[in-house]
């Protein structure tokens, strides 16, 4: 599926409860896991050992923080809608946030997005998107949520 290219309230508005499509996968790597625990103070061992995760885990490796997943959604979000005309976006918040699998070490996660609500806030498109982060290989996901984002189109 090509990335969507939104211009304007009207035209996202278009898209209301419907599916938005898929990013590419991205891989979760150690390295980007321990930069993370550096930048949050989390070093909790079943992220940045993975030596000891081996053999106390039961995953049996190290895992990504759930906060880790959660971080690269925004990045991911960008390969399924380019948005044009925009002076400034906000992340609004998150709503039914639920973390339902962990994300192992080297595994390869993937957004899906479906629009749950658009609404035209005095000139300000309030945008809420369901979310599922899909891990490769895995039944279920590593996360579920719905992302509020407020665009503040020209």
């Amino acid at each position: 599926m090509s990335k969507l290219v939104i211009g304007s309230y009207d035209e996202f508005a278009a898209y209301d409860g419907r599916d938005l499509g898929t990013s590419e996968y991205l891989k979760i790597t150690q390295d980007q896991i321990n930069l993370f625990a550096d930048a949050t103070l989390d070093h909790q061992w079943i992220h940045t050992d993975p030596e000891r995760a081996k053999t106390e885990s039961p995953f049996k490796s190290t895992i990504a923080h759930g906060y880790l997943t959660l971080s690269v959604l925004p990045y991911l979000w960008e390969q399924i809608a380019e948005f044009h005309n925009v002076k400034m976006l906000v992340n609004y918040g998150i709503d039914k946030l639920k973390f339902m699998e962990a994300v192992r070490v080297d595994s390869e996660v993937r957004l899906h997005a479906k629009v749950n609500s658009i609404m035209n806030l005095r000139g300000i498109t309030k945008a809420q998107l369901d979310v599922t982060l899909e891990i490769k290989d895995s039944k279920k996901p590593a996360l579920t949520a719905t992302l509020i984002f407020l665009y503040h189109f020209e």
